[in-house]
């Protein structure tokens, strides 16, 4: 298929509101989506504490007594992640204002950032409410696939 017709697509999913479409000629195909399907979002990672009477060497309460009450540890922060190798952009267009910026609220879908790669412009959305504590890239930086890009708390 030519690239000419896949870039041609990309335009018209980008133009309209359709969030996928598929062509097939002959033999080859090709699925374009605004919503990508593979493992591409991650999850934060999940840390577990020690009890507080084992973490202080303490032996367990007896029979009859009450065991002490923990609060639960604070939820950790949301590292959003790069899916893809590219070029990091915090706005559209040079001289454009931030997509955010840090003490920005988010919600899941607000677009963070833009990577380029291969020439293509990938808009980076959030994958869960919040505030952005920290922007760990700075605009035109090269970015790794997996490489954090902002934290969410």
């Amino acid at each position: 298929m030519d690239i000419r017709k896949v870039k041609k697509l990309i335009e018209l999913l980008e133009e309209s509101g359709i969030s996928e479409i598929e062509i097939k000629e002959g033999e080859e195909s090709v699925r374009i989506s605004r919503h990508p399907t593979g493992p591409i979002t991650m999850q934060a990672p999940v840390t577990y504490a020690a009890p507080a009477a084992m973490a202080h060497g303490a032996a367990a309460p007896a029979a009859g007594g009450h065991a002490a009450t923990t609060k639960p540890a604070p939820a950790p922060d949301h590292s959003v992640t790069a899916p893809m190798v590219g070029t990091f952009y915090a706005a559209s267009a040079p001289g454009a204002k931030p997509f955010v910026e840090l003490g920005s609220e988010v919600k899941p879908g607000d677009v963070l950032c833009i990577i380029e790669a291969m020439k293509m412009m990938n808009q980076i959305e959030s994958d869960k409410a919040g505030r952005v504590v920290s922007i760990l890239v700075k605009n035109g930086d090269p970015v790794e696939f997996d490489q954090p890009l902002f934290v969410i708390e």
